[in-house]
């Protein structure tokens, strides 16, 4: 277990110090785990209901980011994944209850409700009103099966924000309680899991999942869903997960739904927004009105990666109420509201006139596609490569770039037009390939175009490529930076491109001078595994490159080896 903790006894006091010292609104009340409004002693005389929820660590941000100005009064914060005892509730609501009273809202948990509800029973006793709301919004599970009751879930974040509307309009705490409960009935969550997560106690996962398995249906707790199943595009995922919240609250076309994408702990920005694209898409063809949608980190389970959604139905009150100002460290500035997304059309590539195009039984066609056979093939080896001294991306970036061309080609010029087809080339590998490969091969074949362009009509055609080759390697050395013996790409093609000039000089006929070629990108790539990086992402881990081959060298040698093959076709 590797987690950024002191002593597994003190996660929970150190992480509510930490909370409380970015944020100047919470304070803690002294020796508990109870995180309260700084301003709760004038809350309590304000004639404003209270809010108090909570439940166990390990939910991060809820429940303490949700206390401020608008949502929660208090939160009690119980050892990961426990719920706390029943004299913290009470202390929570001793600390912040007035005359106007508290509304407990509590996840449907045994022990939160237990320990919630005793807390409630004492408060009362002690003369202090209080009111308990219990969500229970995981459409997993069958509302009335056999067991312990459907989980409160990532739903509950919008409980938060609704009641603590209306409690700060001054509501009485039968109205804030009637509100709170009218949203948890209107709500419906479903969660997916991709892995699970440690519980710092435990020291170790709460269940196993394979490479190509995920967890449908499970709570926030670390423990396994309700079915286990193969993993799946994120659009296949998102419809299973909007199919199940969609049809448990029987939501018709033209209702209005507020959209809350939540993530696990694990899941990173960039996948959220493309379940955000996914879920508002699957929605709107649903003829589901979409009015207010947040894509984020609101109720956790540790650093599990996965997701789940949440679809809460509105009423004119409802969206009001979540449109309201509140002032807490995770509820989001932004108010949730749908951009209008105007699709734009891509860049076309430049027309090439009828009967221009390059022929299927073209001899530079078929070089061309032989490379990207090979690119292809050699995907997850480049990849493996790469990962070992890079970031991982070459093996995609290289296939990337031969399904671009393999898709474009047909539109390119005639191989009479050589420098043309090479520009065409080009621009189709900058279009479709990002990161350092992209412009590196694009500046490659566009030196290669330039030199083909400027060449001599007495210079024999071997003698061209040659010098176009030549040119080529100069124009990536002198974009990219590096020379021979940085251990890059150019490690292999200098010593190639040197020795098809050579052995063009020496009388040499083509195959046998680009066989020498060949052999020189092997042997140059091969030299790279005993070189210290000196440029590119291996250059970040120094000696530790040494004994693997540069993966853009690799590429190289694999590309011209290609191109040797289908020459002698």
């Amino acid at each position: 277990m590797k987690k950024l903790i002191n002593d597994v006894s003190q996660v929970v006091p150190d992480m509510l110090a930490g909370l409380a010292a970015l944020n100047p609104h919470l304070s803690l009340l002294q020796g508990k785990n109870i995180v309260l409004r700084s301003d709760a002693e004038a809350l309590k005389s304000s004639g404003n209901v209270a809010l108090i929820s909570g439940g166990g660590a390990g939910h991060e941000p809820a429940h303490g980011g949700y206390v401020g100005a608008g949502m929660l009064s208090a939160a009690v914060v119980g050892e990961v994944f426990t719920s706390p005892s029943t004299d913290a509730v009470l202390d929570a609501i001793r600390a912040v209850a007035g005359k106007a009273g508290v509304l407990l809202i509590v996840k449907n948990y045994t022990g939160d409700r237990l320990n919630f509800g005793l807390a409630a029973e004492i408060a009362r006793a002690e003369g202090i009103a209080v009111e308990m709301v219990v969500v229970a919004d995981d459409v997993a599970l069958a509302a009335n099966g056999e067991n312990a009751g459907r989980r409160g879930l990532a739903g509950t974040v919008l409980v938060h924000k609704i009641a603590g509307a209306a409690a700060a309009e001054g509501a009485t705490l039968a109205h804030v309680a009637e509100a709170a409960r009218d949203a948890a009935a209107a709500l419906g969550t479903m969660g997916v899991a991709l892995t699970p997560c440690t519980v710092p106690a435990a020291g170790k996962p709460g269940f196993t999942l394979a490479d190509g398995e995920i967890e449908w249906g499970l709570g926030i707790h670390g423990e396994a869903g309700v079915e286990r199943g193969a993993m799946l595009p994120a659009d296949a995922i998102v419809a299973r997960l909007l199919d199940q919240v969609v049809q448990d609250l029987s939501l018709q076309k033209g209702e209005r739904v507020a959209l809350l994408i939540n993530n696990l702990g694990g899941t990173p920005p960039s996948e959220l927004d493309i379940v955000a694209e996914d879920a508002l898409r699957n929605l709107a063809a649903r003829g589901i009105q979409v009015e207010r949608a947040w894509a984020g980190t609101f109720l956790s389970a540790l650093e599990m990666a996965g997701i789940s959604l949440t679809l809460l139905r509105l009423d004119d009150q409802r969206l009001r109420r979540l449109d309201a100002g509140t002032h807490t460290s995770a509820w989001p500035t932004l108010g949730g509201r749908i951009a209008q997304v105007i699709a734009r059309p891509a860049p076309t590539a430049p027309a090439v006139s009828a009967g221009q195009h390059m022929a299927p039984e073209a001899g530079l066609r078929r070089v061309i596609e032989a490379i990207c056979a090979c690119l292809l093939q050699a995907e997850d080896e480049l990849t493996e490569m790469d990962q070992r001294v890079g970031d991982g991306d070459l093996g995609i970036s290289m296939a990337r770039a031969a399904h671009g061309m393999l898709d474009e080609i047909d539109g390119w010029p005639a191989e009479t037009e050589p420098a043309a087809v090479l520009r065409a080339m080009s621009a189709t590998i900058r279009r479709v390939v990002g990161g350092t490969s992209g412009p590196l091969y694009a500046i490659l074949l566009m030196r290669a175009a330039a030199s083909l362009d400027q060449a001599k009509s007495e210079t024999r055609p071997a003698q061209r490529w040659a010098d176009a080759f030549t040119a080529a390697v100069a124009g990536v050395m002198e974009l990219g930076g590096a020379r021979p013996g940085d251990r890059t790409m150019i490690d292999a093609l200098t010593p190639a491109a040197q020795a098809l000039q050579s052995g063009l000089t020496e009388g040499r006929d083509l195959p046998a001078a680009i066989d020498s070629a060949v052999a020189a990108a092997a042997t140059g790539s091969a030299a790279t595994s005993s070189m210290t990086p000196r440029r590119g992402r291996s250059s970040y881990i120094g000696e530790r490159a040494l004994g693997h081959v540069d993966p853009g060298a690799h590429a190289v040698a694999l590309w011209l080896a290609a191109l040797r093959d289908a020459l002698k076709v």
